[in-house]
């Protein structure tokens, strides 16, 4: 592994903690995703700073960004764009809408109604808008990073399974230590931080990183571990749909990526065990009997973990081709 790329990806995440205090792990684990090339769900309630950390983020990469406050009379056209017909050429334009950036900030995006969300489906996916007909690609990198306010919220709408399963991971950021409480009373609140932030990578620099991320090395067995985690999932007494295969396919990416960020151009299980969570909390949703129980999905998750034996060996012809 090049250690001149391996420093730039610390180098990011050590330029984002200036201005989101205490939530190392959240840095990592939403920077991982981006290396991985995935999307990102911040379920948490308001004031934590997941508005500050999106921000952080695309100033630190140099990512030209854009910034949506979902409410309920957000229309797709508002996120999409429209076309409007031009007399002087007598042809349709298209006016680009708000997804058209690197990064794309959905904020509380469970406050919107489910045709607005939708509308996200198709470009989370591909890549791709499609206004009358006609397809647009949108920049790349594409990241898009939403938060939305815990389950049961007032003004809030479910997002659908359908919607869930494209974002690569969902986390919480919680409440501050106390040490870190202690460091924003004294005035070096997460918001002043963001001002002061230097872009330590740019846009190609990140698309560099991502394409050296693909290239980590992963050995059969923990492709084996991974689909025995799972298939786990789809086989369990408190679980009523479990992951499904683009699940798969993201685990894989952010281990590859969490191998990466720990400097190793190879997966070990405890890679695959340390984003598990992340990346399967949002695909599965629980039966009757779990919340009757009042069974939750890290719970479970976690058990099914503790149950499934990882691979002794892993590292047979590694060889890292960045």
């Amino acid at each position: 592994m090049s250690n001149v790329h391996y420093q730039q990806a610390i180098a990011v995440i050590n330029e984002v903690k200036k201005a989101v205090t205490g939530k190392d792990e959240c840095i990592g684990k939403a920077f991982c995703a981006i290396l991985a090339g995935g999307h990102i769900l911040i379920e948490d309630v308001p004031g934590v700073g997941k508005t500050t950390l999106a921000i952080a983020f695309s100033k630190v990469m140099g990512l030209e960004n854009h910034r949506v406050q979902f409410t309920p009379d957000v229309m797709p056209a508002d996120i999409l764009g429209f076309s409007m017909y031009d007399k002087n050429t007598g042809n349709f334009s298209y006016h680009p809408g708000t997804i058209m950036c690197n990064l794309f900030l959905a904020d509380e995006i469970n406050r919107t109604s489910p045709k607005t969300q939708s509308a996200l489906l198709e470009v989370m996916e591909e890549g791709k808008v499609t206004v009358d007909g006609v397809t647009h690609e949108v920049p790349q990198p594409f990241v898009v990073m939403a938060t939305q306010n815990p389950k049961g919220s007032a003004g809030t709408q479910l997002l659908p399974e359908s919607q869930l399963d494209r974002f690569m991971i969902c986390m919480s950021m919680g409440y501050p230590d106390i040490r870190s409480e202690i460091e924003i009373a004294r005035g070096k609140s997460v918001s002043a931080g963001v001002a002061v932030l230097d872009a330590v990578l740019d846009a190609d620099g990140l698309m560099k990183l991502q394409q050296l991320v693909e290239k980590v090395y992963v050995h059969e067995n923990i492709y084996t571990y991974v689909a025995q985690l799972v298939n786990a999932t789809r086989d369990n007494g408190f679980i009523e749909l479990g992951i499904s295969p683009r699940g798969t396919i993201a685990c894989v990416r952010m281990a590859k990526a969490w191998a990466f960020l720990h400097g190793r151009d190879y997966v070990i299980p405890e890679d695959v065990a340390d984003i598990f969570l992340d990346i399967a909390k949002h695909r599965i949703v629980l039966n009757t009997k779990a919340r009757v129980t009042h069974v939750t999905e890290e719970a479970v998750l976690k058990e099914l973990l503790d149950g499934t034996k990882q691979p002794a060996s892993y590292m047979e012809k590694a060889e890292y081709r960045g």
